[in-house]
């Protein structure tokens, strides 16, 4: 059995290896490995080989539920951006705060964050106030080569920030834990690090030029103001916070209902004409690569399921001595979400989530603090989506491993603080809440 099940593995990574090695994208590179992991295992009738189809069809609704909350949330934030509503909260916050440098960096971090935390997509927030942030950081005196480090750490905790973390969904759909209870363990290391990193990244100024000449830069409607911006995501919170505050008077609406309710109060209050066809169609394109990821790793996860392979994977995990493996953590974390994006929280996270749950530790802290440590690997090769973007975004001319060395003070701040949480996650369970 274990010969068998090393072959399968054995034949899925070599297909992945040779998809990547013909510059194939992840997600055609894991389908194939997926495609190749099932006819090996049909060899042996692990799945046999009639049953392949349903196994394929069966994984790719794994994370519906996920792919619903990113495109409902998307499509929100594309709304509120369409509408100027991102580039006159950027410029605001700039205009009225540029003369405390902290406070206006500070709230710059925030407009990062919101994006992010609301669709679990830190692509998502480059995307959507990239742009605008990256001028406005320059503006304010922030040094060339920091700014795209600053966008990719922020990115990556705008991601990893509740109410929407996708790792941490993952994970508990793998090993039936509620999604409840993150908003502490996950908001308030995501203040703290995303606050630490301007300090470390932006406390020096130096001369860009003046601030007026890059806000010139910041277009936005006039008829846009801060009731237009702000009534749409008091209208989500609030029914995100309703039912809870009456359990038995007020219906849980679900984050996807919730989202398509606030965008519909946003396409209202836009003081610009939409085009809902367009912007729904912008929304698509622009979460084509996540959502074929979600739906590819779902058929990985159960053709993995199915061959034993998964199981091989829990087995090494529950074999490697504990102190070996928080050593291990902080690389092996990364270089998955690297490899394999969100496929790493499936393949590995489950099972080591099961391992630390067993031996007494706090699983939702644990998740929690492996949600910091996976959007470092959106930096690292192959994939290095936050990576390339933040560096795209900002109009940096250096090199990737040049731009990369800026972060290396935020990512071991952040690393060393998703494994405390890890090592002290029973202590630290007076944080989950729901």
């Amino acid at each position: 059995m274990l010969g068998q099940t090393l072959f399968i593995s054995s034949v899925i990574i070599l297909a992945y290896a040779l998809a990547k090695w013909r510059k194939l994208s992840v997600e055609l590179s894991m389908f194939i490995a997926a495609v190749a992991g099932a006819l090996a295992g049909a060899i042996f009738k692990t799945p046999a080989l009639l049953e392949i189809p349903r196994h394929l069809v069966e994984g790719a609704f794994t994370y519906l539920d996920v792919i619903l909350v990113f495109f409902t949330a998307t499509l929100f934030i594309t709304i509120v951006q369409e509408s100027s509503g991102v580039n006159f909260a950027v410029r605001s916050a700039v205009v009225h705060f540029a003369r405390t440098r902290f406070l206006a960096l500070f709230l710059l971090m925030i407009i990062v964050l919101i994006p992010g935390a609301l669709t679990g997509a830190g692509s998502v927030s480059l995307l959507v106030v990239g742009a605008p942030v990256a001028l406005a950081l320059r503006g304010l005196g922030v040094s060339e080569n920091k700014i795209p480090a600053i966008l990719f750490i922020l990115a990556g905790l705008a991601a990893a920030a509740p109410p929407v973390n996708i790792w941490a969904m993952v994970l508990c759909a793998g090993t039936a834990i509620p999604y409840v209870g993150f908003e502490l363990p996950l908001g308030i290391p995501v203040i703290i690090l995303g606050t630490l990193t301007i300090l470390i990244l932006g406390r020096r100024q130096v001369e860009t030029g003046s601030l007026q000449e890059f806000l010139d830069k910041i277009e936005i409607n006039p008829g846009m103001n801060w009731f237009r911006l702000l009534t749409p995501f008091i209208v989500f919170f609030g029914l995100v916070i309703a039912y809870r505050l009456f359990p038995f008077y007020f219906p849980i609406l679900g984050l996807p209902l919730e989202f398509l309710i606030a965008s519909a109060v946003a396409y209202f209050l836009s003081p610009v004409k939409l085009n809902l066809i367009r912007v729904a169609s912008s929304t698509i394109s622009k979460l084509l690569p996540l959502l074929a990821t979600m739906v590819i790793v779902g058929m990985l996860q159960q053709i993995m399921a199915a061959s034993g392979v998964k199981g091989l994977i829990s087995y090494a995990v529950l074999i490697i001595p504990l102190g070996l493996l928080f050593f291990l953590l902080p690389f092996i974390i990364p270089v998955s979400e690297g490899v394999l994006t969100y496929g790493g929280a499936a393949i590995i996270g489950i099972p080591l989530v099961w391992y630390l749950n067993s031996l007494g530790y706090h699983a939702t802290i644990v998740i929690s603090g492996l949600s910091l440590l996976w959007p470092l690997g959106d930096g690292l090769p192959p994939t290095a989506l936050i990576g390339r973007l933040s560096v795209m975004i900002s109009g940096y001319k250096g090199s990737y491993w040049q731009f990369l060395k800026q972060t290396w003070i935020p990512w071991i701040i952040i690393t060393l603080a998703g494994i405390f949480m890890i090592l002290f996650s029973s202590k630290l369970s007076f944080l989950v809440t729901g």
